[in-house]
């Protein structure tokens, strides 16, 4: 079963599963507010995908965090983060089983499921 991780008013994950509704895509939202993040789950994301991709630098919340705390940033601390403001991750997460895709595009998709 395909699992589109994100936050139900993110305007990226909306379209992302309006795009994939459009398309007769069966797929599972997983609302990180709603349904949490485990540690685990997360350093399977980091150690595919990298710490840095997954952290969404442009949004409030990274903006909001001490300037300390942004500045020494590593993989410890991107996950310690990510699992108290899950907010900050980069959305959509698309776990498509084998393979996990970042970021929503209509091309990107489509060369997905096309």
């Amino acid at each position: 079963m395909i699992t589109l991780y994100g936050i139900a008013n993110c305007d990226t994950v909306s379209k992302a599963r309006r795009w994939l509704d459009a398309q007769g895509v069966a797929y599972r939202f997983h609302d990180f507010r709603n349904d949490g993040l485990d540690r685990e789950q997360l350093q399977t994301w980091t150690s595919e995908l990298g710490w840095e991709p997954l952290l969404n630098r442009r949004g409030t919340t990274w903006r909001k965090l001490p300037e300390e705390l942004r500045a020494g940033m590593d993989q410890a601390g991107a996950i310690r983060v990510m699992l108290e403001h899950p907010a900050i991750i980069k959305r959509p997460l698309l776990d498509l089983g084998q393979r996990r895709v970042l970021g929503f595009s209509p091309d990107l998709y489509t060369e997905l499921f096309g």
